[in-house]
């Protein structure tokens, strides 16, 4: 899951950006309100956490512009403040959420496991493709009820894999979307993440491959007759 997080406290920023990233997430981040309204427009997130008040251009103001523009990413504000006038407006604005500072990190992490759900249509933390079960909340997998342990962002590939299943997922879109650094063209990162997952979800119990590699197109992860 990519996440873009607007946050002009530098101490803030990195201690949620950190959180974020450990749990899994490619985080975006910025403290200027112009640029998240740059990053925002040219990226395509899961979600987006905004800081109200932000230099250049506050929160409610990019939020405006991105609704203005037709771009649906849920949206959740930061603020200091917790009076209802303001959350009203930043509702009636297009967000989806609002988190009162100080907050703590488990809140935001669960409120944007919701946010993320919700980019898909999931109203539910558990995904489930054949006999293969994914919890986004509690980080697990199974297949055929055998528990399947993933590092933080093999977790994160699968689980982008499962939220669209049945659709094809190119090389480009798992780099955007998984990996906070650039990866030259000419890696095979992805190819070895997918390489990797396969096996680790092929059970003894059953074995039957879900992802698929279409040539030339990038990756589906469905179930075949």
């Amino acid at each position: 899951m990519r996440l873009l997080l607007v946050e002009d406290s530098v101490r803030l920023r990195d201690t949620v950006a950190l959180a974020l990233r450990r749990s899994g997430y490619k985080v975006d981040a910025t403290g200027d309100g112009e640029e998240g309204l740059w990053m925002a427009q040219d990226h395509d997130y899961d979600a987006a956490i905004l800081d109200i008040m932000l230099p250049s251009l506050d929160g409610l103001s990019l939020l405006q512009k991105l609704r203005a523009g037709g771009d649906e990413t849920p949206v959740m504000f930061l603020t200091a403040k917790d009076g209802i006038d303001e959350r009203v407006e930043g509702l009636r604005t297009g967000a989806d959420d609002y988190l009162v500072k100080p907050f703590a990190l488990e809140e935001l992490l669960a409120r944007v496991e919701v946010l993320c759900r919700r980019s898909y249509h999931k109203a539910s933390n558990d995904i489930q493709v054949a006999d293969l079960k994914l919890d986004s909340a509690a980080k697990t997998v199974s297949r055929s009820g055998i528990a399947i342990d993933l590092p933080a962002r093999e977790f994160a590939l699968l689980e982008y894999l499962m939220l669209r299943t049945g659709q094809v997922v190119s090389r480009t879109q798992i780099e955007e979307h998984i990996y906070d650094d650039m990866v030259s063209p000419m890696s095979n990162v992805v190819d070895t993440a997918i390489y990797s997952l396969r096996k680790k979800i092929a059970t003894e119990k059953h074995s039957s491959p879900l992802i698929h590699t279409r040539r030339g197109q990038g990756y589906v992860l469905e179930e075949k007759s």
